[in-house]
């Protein structure tokens, strides 16, 4: 269980990764999109490489598709939280005599999002590690990849709320700790035989609905040179091919 604890602790520690975004500001916002395209292999490589082949290892059910889906609608919820929390920012700049508390519950329900996120990150990468260590590193690394752009993201909103930087970043170290509740409740429900037939697929569906819904487009929406989108490209691609290689470690 101590790689888990690894794992975790290494996951929670990207909640720091806002203080890039003050060291090296315009630099970190250049490479940004090349981590967008790296997370988006990762994530749909960890899902298709590793994540759905255990689930259906020992046989395909109908289970497996409805946890699979219900990954992508708990995620579809989490993200519909977090837009409307974006919503009430943009609110905030049309209503002056009320910005600030429109900003700090903007910033709060971004925080519960995050928190719940980081509460199923925590879940599943447990999960992973309960099937083999390579399917775990594999989780994993796609998760921490995934959040590095997403908690840089998260501290700019909580700046942008009114917090100060320090505690801005406690905010989000503090959001990030969730992840550590939800490697508890995975060890907790580690006799359980339902647990991973419900957290392989669920994962998966998240990976698929976060990769597919946030960061395909994002990358879609960017205009750019021919030879910038072949580097986004290779990036994808180098992302699915580091999940396929964990498949030898």
């Amino acid at each position: 269980m101590v790689i888990v604890f690894i794992s975790i602790i290494l996951v929670s520690l990207i909640s720091f990764s806002g203080i890039a975004l003050l060291l090296f500001n315009k630099r970190i916002e250049r490479f940004l999109p090349l981590l967008v395209s790296l997370s988006a292999g990762t994530l749909f490589g960890g899902a298709f490489f590793h994540l759905f082949p255990e689930a259906v290892e020992k046989g395909f059910s109908i289970n497996t598709s409805i946890f699979a889906l219900l990954g992508i609608v708990v995620f579809f919820l989490i993200d519909k939280l977090i837009h409307f929390g974006h919503r009430k920012r943009e609110k905030a700049h049309t209503h002056v005599a009320t910005a600030g508390i429109e900003k700090k519950s903007m910033a709060y329900l971004n925080l519960i999002g995050d928190g719940l996120h980081n509460f199923l990150d925590g879940l599943v990468i447990v999960a992973s590690y309960m099937v083999n260590i390579p399917t775990g590193m594999a989780t994993t690394l796609a998760v921490i990849i995934h959040e590095l752009p997403q908690e840089m993201v998260d501290f700019g909103v909580l700046v942008y709320a009114g917090f100060s930087k320090k505690k801005a970043l406690f905010f989000n170290f503090l959001s990030a700790l969730a992840s550590l509740l939800g490697a508890f409740v995975g060890i907790i429900l580690n006799n359980q035989e339902w647990f991973l037939e419900f957290a392989l697929p669920f994962t998966g569906g998240a990976f698929v609905y976060i990769a597919g819904s946030n960061l395909i487009p994002e990358l879609l929406q960017r205009e750019q040179s021919f030879s910038s989108f072949l580097i986004d490209f290779l990036f994808f691609i180098g992302g699915i091919l580091v999940m396929y290689g964990l498949l030898f470690v």
